[in-house]
């Protein structure tokens, strides 16, 4: 693989969280930042071959130590990046022995060549990467010191097959750790973070390699390349020159230690982030004070609570987001309000998992990363390389939704508040009363609430009856569940895929409970990318986080859990159709703002009445979903909008704001800094706090989202013009299916993103759309024109 698609993208990682955003896992986190590979994740790693054996071992002793001590703050990560920089001087020749039983030592024989999960143990992975970035960097020194005049072949190409150990080392331990942690595979990306950093940036900041790809640039238009191969050798360029390969030598040595000090702030970022939801379990000692929840639900609860060693209590685990599911349902209001509470303070609250110092620093170095490599600001530098092009043009996409928006999402509160009132409750709604209510709204306004759907959602008849039921009408595809292949737990599924000649296409991995041990949200990722270049064939799993129900019980799923397995479900298909020549652009490897459109689109299908009618089947009785509780559900699809989209607005302008400013304006109080910018904003609505808060702000903060969290609604843009597109020619046909995945799917990032999508619906976007799904109907202010089109904006 390419020295950037192993460095750069050690995993391609797509998620949605259960509530609707996708997120990118933590192997994107640990090796972001990089200049905005076309991958979505700007992974900004550097170059390091291992120091001597004692300067590694006081290094890691040091680290250990240190690392407990979160008092220590930016010093403690200066410190850190100091002494990375100090190990690549003393870089040793060898790195440690890697024992020859080690399965990453040569490509998997599995099928599609999947990870031997059963062979695997995190022994290997420290050694395996080790020797693996090694190689790459003789196999990239050898590039650019051939005698031989730079061409296409012996340089661009030669660079997207060097590095294949350490992709499949990495590639492999990112996803396992984001899916399956614990304290070593912690300890472990805590140790290879700066070094996977500062090996990214001996590549991308070798002069002399440079040189050859500048020389091939330069000579672009004679050198009679595919249009595949000319946009390869122009993404090469960027990339380099985004990585600071411009620079002089002294800039370089100063963006490789805010590269290393960033590595080291984003995994502790991400490590913190986790242990602190574990740690936030809400203990509840009664079970009438859990009224209102399912039994299926009670019982977990107390499953949990005997995992965590309360036996005899209930445990309330808390997911990622701002919002709980179980406030739709509690009620309790007291209880309530503790969920929300202690949601809300995560990792703000003093104590080892407190992230407010990382935020600071860690939003420091990237302005003044930005600056070095000239520009006005992180968002700047981030927003250069995606569909949106510049600051102006997501800053008003963003300031045209807030204002109907949060004007809904108030209407909303005053439709909750009547009914408060009417019970005589005697409080303002708050943050912890909204789900309650809305679903006492719901039920007022639709005849229905959540409640009366689950039992139509049942997990593995949402999987095969829904999920792969509409790829198979769509694509003609077909699915065939393997149980001879090794998990890395037993509660992974593997199908293997057929394409709709019989031909064998991809394996598909399911991972959908939830566990302490498994990263928050929703997210897919692929252990093998389809390329032509290797002849290889995708590996792709799809993640989500359902709470696991007691044996015996169904998985039954919210409507929101549907809709996300359906999301991630499109990532899945963008990884398995791809067809291109260079992993450099497999699959899922577009700009993060484009990324998100196919997965989106598919949600299209959870609700589409041929689907929902063959996958909603009430796990009893097996009757169908009635036709008036459907009419229902469907009716039902604009309920609550306010909320959501203002939700996710106050995120996604918290996450310009922390990088929109330079390093003169870094805040020294990250929570005063968050108000003020929810204010400034007008998104300070106490009922609806961002969909994520600074301090646990993974896409931010952790790295593939920063400065992107704004590319759910950029892509929805597209994806709901688009499903208008499929409605009106005809819906679920193959002939719709066969030219999206030829036009836009299988094309990777081996093209313009916007132009795949012009390809598809023949024409720019409008933006209408999007408008009247969220409930905003109405131009964008200051918007004469229809299209107010993606491709237009200024």
């Amino acid at each position: 693989m390419s020295a950037m698609v192993k460095i750069l993208t050690l995993t391609n990682v797509i998620g949605q969280e259960t509530k609707g955003d996708c997120f990118a896992s933590r192997a994107r986190r640990v090796f972001v930042r990089i200049q905005n590979r076309i991958n979505r994740v700007n992974i900004w790693m550097s170059h390091t071959e291992l120091s001597n054996v004692h300067s590694f071992t006081l290094e890691s002793i040091m680290r250990s130590q240190l690392l407990s001590i979160q008092l220590a703050g930016t010093r403690f990560f200066a410190l850190l990046a100091a002494m990375q920089i100090a190990a690549i001087a003393v870089a040793a020749q060898s790195p440690s022995p890697m024992p020859s039983d080690n399965p990453f030592l040569v490509e998997s024989a599995l099928p599609y060549h999947l990870p031997p999960f059963d062979k695997i143990k995190d022994e290997h992975f420290v050694p395996a990467t080790e020797t693996g970035m090694q190689e790459q960097l003789k196999e990239v020194d050898a590039i650019a010191a051939n005698a031989e005049n730079a061409t296409f072949d012996n340089t661009v190409v030669a660079l997207e097959r060097t590095g294949r150990l350490l992709d499949r080392t990495q590639r492999t331990f990112s996803n396992l750790n984001a899916a399956d942690t614990n304290p070593t595979r912690q300890k472990i990306e805590t140790e290879l973070a700066p070094k996977l950093s500062a090996h990214h940036d001996a590549i991308l900041l070798n002069s002399k390699l440079f040189a050859r790809v500048q020389e091939l640039y330069s000579n672009r238009e004679k050198l009679g390349l595919d249009p595949e191969s000319s946009y390869l050798l122009e993404r090469y360029y960027k990339d380099f020159v985004r990585a600071g390969a411009k620079l002089s030598d002294p800039d370089k040595e100063k963006l490789k230690k805010i590269n290393a000090e960033l590595a080291t702030l984003q995994t502790q970022f991400d490590q913190n982030v986790l242990k602190e939801k574990n740690a936030s379990s809400i203990v509840v000692d009664r079970r009438e004070d859990l009224a209102g929840l399912s039994d299926s639900q009670i019982a977990a609860a107390s499953a949990a609570a005997k995992d965590e060693h309360n036996e005899g209590k209930f445990v309330l685990r808390l997911q990622n987001t701002t919002g709980q599911p179980v406030l739709g349902s509690l009620q309790n209001r007291a209880l309530r309000e503790r969920i929300m509470q202690a949601s809300l303070s995560r990792n703000s609250k003093g104590g080892p998992f407190d992230t407010r110092e990382i935020i600071i620093r860690a939003a420091q170095l990237r302005a003044e990363r930005a600056k070095l490599l000239g520009y006005e600001n992180h968002a700047a530098y981030q927003l250069e390389d995606q569909t949106a092009k510049d600051i102006s043009t997501v800053n008003k996409l963003l300031a045209d939704l807030t204002v109907p928006a949060v004007a809904n999402a108030r209407r909303e509160a005053a439709d909750m508040q009547k009914i408060v009132d009417q019970e005589k409750g005697g409080f303002q709604v708050a943050s912890w009363d909204w789900d309650f209510y809305s679903e006492k709204v719901r039920k007022a306004r639709y005849q229905f609430d959540e409640s009366d759907v689950r039992p139509y959602y049942e997990l593995n008849h949402v999987l095969v009856d829904g999920v792969f039921f509409a790829a198979g009408k769509l694509y003609g595809l077909t699915f065939k569940e393997r149980h001879d292949l090794p998990v890395y737990q037993p509660d992974v599924r593997v199908w293997e895929v057929y394409d709709a000649d019989g031909q064998p296409l991809a394996l598909f991995l399911g991972d959908y409970y939830a566990r302490p041990s498994k990263r928050g949200g929703a997210w897919m990722n692929a252990y093998v990318q389809q390329s032509g270049l290797f002849g290889t064939k995708p590996v792709v799993a799809n993640h989500l986080n359902i709470p696991k129900p007691p044996p015996g019980e169904p998985t039954l799923l919210t409507h929101d859990e549907v809709r996300t397995a359906f999301h991630e479900f499109g990532h899945a298909l963008h990884g398995m159709f791809s067809k291109v020549k260079y992993p450099r652009f497999s699959g899922t490897s577009v700009p993060r703002d484009f990324v998100e459109y196919p997965s989106q689109v598919n949600e299209m299908w959870a609700s589409w009445p041929e689907v929902l009618k063959n996958f909603a089947k009430h796990y009893k009785t097996g009757e169908p979903i009635p036709q008036s509780l459907f009419d229902k559900v469907v009716a039902a699809e604009k309920f609550n909008q306010g909320y959501k989209t203002t939700e996710y607005l106050a995120a996604s302008l918290l996450d310009q704001a922390w990088h929109q400013i330079n390093p003169s304006e870094i805040p020294k109080d990250a929570m005063a800094f968050e108000a003020a910018a929810l204010h400034k904003a007008g998104v300070d609505f106490p009922p609806v706090p961002p969909r994520y808060r600074s301090p646990y702000f993974s896409h931010a903060f952790s790295g593939g989202y920063s400065a992107g969290y704004y590319s759910y609604i950029w892509s929805e843009v597209l994806d709901a013009d688009t499903v208008e597109w499929i409605k009106e020619h005809g819906g679920l046909k193959r002939e719709n299916g066969d030219r999206f995945r030829q036009t836009l799917l299988s094309r990777g990032g081996s093209a313009d993103a916007l132009s795949l999508f012009k390809n598809f619906v023949g024409r720019d976007p409008y933006i209408e759309p999007l408008l009247k799904r969220r409930g905003l109907e109405g131009k964008p202010a200051g918007d004469d024109s229809k299209s107010a089109a993606v491709a237009e904006q200024p």
